[in-house]
């Protein structure tokens, strides 16, 4: 073998670590810290494959391999062009196959120690749902509850800055974890790439001390989380976060201040509710929203589907919520936040 193989376990011990995937696959998900240099393109990879399948493994590969010696030569050019020759780089793609196997042999017959990861990617991607499977039971989590608005994302904030370990679910996820809760022109990351962030950021967290983190369901948007967070935030302690309704309208209207601007996306997003309440209401509501009375709006929205459905669920799953420490905010100002951050 002209190259040397790695695993998991060895991911510090190298200077660069390089996905050599197409930009498509690494956008995905990727291990953390790795760049980019792809063998293929998006539309090369499709290429070759289309003639694989299409014509035979032999002219694909014939083409592939002059696609893949191409785009190794331009980085070789340019990337890695000031690289010493005491340079360690690890190198891997999907499987740990053909892709990784081609950079690695040029690279080690220029004189590079060139490492391949063995299993590649999925490999990888395997071991962050093993440790996902895991890790949340290791923390003892500080569930704050409460319904919608009422302070919970901000209490959050202000525990972070008052020092404590925090788990921002929501940061994670870009989603508010609503009907509503689509960031303005920021998508949602894939499923891969958030276990990854998520596994990254409870690595950094010390069991010894508490973990502080919002209630959710088991989806926040289109991401699912893992089974064994969702059951430690189930069994973890609580805080039940008891806010006015005129505090949380307030608030709300502060936090979703895009559908103030953007009312008929307001009323598009609020169609999904319309098997829970009929044509008859979501036709109020968008009356409601087409007079710019979002107050109302707020308040009946609250009332009439997020509460209920908010209390049903806590109540459900969150077994020590009968015990939880009650912690009332008549406002959700800085200042108000600091200071019960600063007695929790």
């Amino acid at each position: 073998m002209l190259f040397r193989t790695a695993n998991l376990s060895q991911l510090g011990e190298f200077d660069e670590i390089i996905d050599v995937r197409t930009p498509a696959e690494f956008a995905e998900d990727h291990i953390p810290g790795a760049v980019n240099c792809p063998v293929l393109s998006d539309e090369e990879r499709i290429a070759v494959g289309t003639l694989y399948k299409q014509v035979s493994p032999f002219e694909a590969r014939k083409l592939g391999a002059a696609l893949v010696a191409k785009n190794i030569a331009q980085h070789l050019q340019t990337r890695f062009h000031d690289h010493p020759k005491s340079w360690r780089p690890l190198i891997y793609c999907w499987r740990g196959g053909q892709r990784s196997g081609a950079m690695c042999i040029i690279l080690a017959q220029i004189g590079w120690a060139a490492h391949k990861l063995e299993g590649g990617y999925k490999t990888y991607r395997r071991d962050v749902l093993d440790r996902l499977a895991t890790l949340p039971q290791a923390f003892s989590l500080r569930v704050i509850c409460g319904p919608t608005g009422s302070g919970k994302s901000r209490l959050l904030s202000a525990l972070a800055d008052n020092g404590q370990q925090i788990l921002d679910l929501e940061k994670l996820a870009q989603h508010r974890g609503s009907v509503l809760g689509r960031l303005p022109e920021l998508a949602q990351p894939s499923q891969r790439w958030f276990d990854s962030a998520l596994l990254q950021t409870l690595q950094k967290l010390d069991p010894a001390s508490p973990v502080y983190v919002e209630a959710e369901s088991n989806k926040i948007g289109t991401i699912t989380l893992p089974d064994a967070l969702v059951d430690a935030m189930h069994a973890g302690a609580c805080l039940l976060l008891e806010t006015p309704l005129k505090v949380r309208v307030a608030g709300l209207l502060e936090d979703y201040h895009h559908y103030l601007t953007d009312p008929e996306s307001l009323i598009e997003h609020l169609q999904a509710l319309h098997r829970f309440h009929g044509g008859k209401r979501l036709e109020h509501w968008t009356a409601l929203i087409r007079a710019g009375d979002f107050a109302a709006l707020v308040a009946e929205l609250l009332t009439l589907h997020y509460d209920p459905s908010y209390f049903r669920a806590t109540s459900r799953h969150y077994a020590n919520l009968d015990q939880a420490r009650r912690i009332p905010l008549t406002s959700l100002s800085a200042d108000a936040l600091k200071g019960i951050a600063a007695l929790l």
